[in-house]
């Protein structure tokens, strides 16, 4: 399966062709979306039919392995055979709001010292949590440097290494709780310019400014060393 969105984050549609139909849902040749992984909510949206119909996908997950999507069709839906020629369709408005949220998550990372213990990316808001023993953390300094990067416009960009250099380099896995996938033989990376660098099979935004403007909402004690930080666009 072509998935298109790792290389294109901004592609909202695609012609594909439907190669399999069960009871888990739809796989197609090749797609926009995105399946539920890494902390990040899998797309929604519709797949258009040839004889003008469609059909509303309510969530992507991810199947048999990394290079597997399956959609998921609203209930009771009549579903496509295998060969038919659909258009592909995401939820845009929602896709992008998931994308500055996380490439925020990624700013977020790069301001707190800590490893990573778990996260979840929302619609217009997030949360990571850090394992930050005897560590005080000050919202209104972190909204600031937030805020900073944001405003400088710093570019984003993937590129992708070997599983080898991975593990020759295990200080850019900054995630306690949720490992890169490995056995495909290579790892992708994201970067923020002079900011943040870690694997990533995420979406993203081309620069941070796309972001917008954010703030800290809440900074909550979730164990003896746990602390939740959560954000969320400021408009």
């Amino acid at each position: 399966m072509e998935l298109i969105f790792r290389d294109d984050a901004y592609q909202k549609s695609c012609q594909a062709t439907v190669t399999a139909v069960d009871g888990a849902g739809i796989r197609l040749d090749r797609t926009v979306f995105y399946p539920t992984g890494g902390g990040q909510p899998g797309d929604v949206g519709i797949l258009r039919l040839e004889d003008g119909g469609s059909l509303r996908i309510v969530e992507a997950r991810k199947g048999a392995d990394h290079e597997d999507v399956v959609h998921v069709a609203e209930d009771g839906a009549a579903l496509p055979a295998p060969g038919a020629k659909v258009t592909a369709e995401i939820d845009w408005e929602r896709r992008h709001r998931m994308m500055r949220i996380h490439s925020c998550m990624h700013v977020l990372c790069s301001i707190v010292e800590g490893d990573v213990t778990g996260g979840q990316v929302g619609d217009g808001k997030g949360r990571l949590d850090f394992n930050l023993p005897d560590t005080r953390l000050d919202k209104d300094a972190i909204t600031a440097e937030l805020n900073r990067i944001v405003a400088e416009d710093r570019p984003l960009t993937s590129r992708w290494i070997t599983e080898d250099e991975l593990s020759r380099t295990p200080e850019l896995v900054r995630t306690m709780s949720v490992k890169p996938p490995i056995g495909a033989g290579r790892v992708r990376l994201m970067e923020i310019e002079g900011v943040d660098l870690q694997p990533c099979g995420g979406t993203h935004v081309r620069r941070t400014g796309e972001i917008g403007p954010v703030k800290v909402t809440k900074i909550e004690n979730k164990g003896r060393q746990n602390r939740r930080i959560n954000i969320a666009f400021a408009d």
